[in-house]
């Protein structure tokens, strides 16, 4: 509980750096600064810690404390039935489309009318997975 504790501080202090950067809690703000160069330039040691902060997050595979896949049975798997398993299930990949939609938004630019962003959007969802 507390190491959970600790990333969702440490993802806190990351967004309000750039909340303090951009002078704006508008998402759009961050579209608006990112129109030329993205932020991931700017702080790239930032990013990669707010991209094990969203692994940590979302409970992926160095920080699974809830799921144990070396045991002989899972425990997600024997607790719930099928109803129960498939919310819990789209419940997780939600959040990683969510996690990785606030990282795009945040250090690669947000134009959501674009081909780019779905494409970096994808791509992040897939570094998660």
């Amino acid at each position: 509980m507390a190491q959970t504790i600790s990333y969702e501080v440490r993802l806190a202090f990351i967004l309000f750096s750039f909340v303090v950067l951009i002078c704006g809690y508008n998402l759009i703000y961050f579209y608006s600064f990112q129109v030329y160069l993205w932020l991931i330039f700017f702080s790239l040691p930032l990013s990669f810690i707010c991209f094990i902060s969203c692994l940590a997050e979302t409970n992926r595979t160095p920080f699974d404390f809830a799921e144990g896949e070396s045991e002989l049975v899972s425990g997600f798997n024997v607790e719930y039935d099928g109803g129960g398993f498939a919310l819990i299930f789209l419940a997780e990949c939600a959040s990683i489309l969510f996690m990785s939609l606030l990282f795009c938004i945040i250090f690669l630019g947000s134009d959501l009318y674009a081909f780019l962003f779905y494409f970096k959007l994808t791509f992040v969802s897939f570094l998660f997975v």
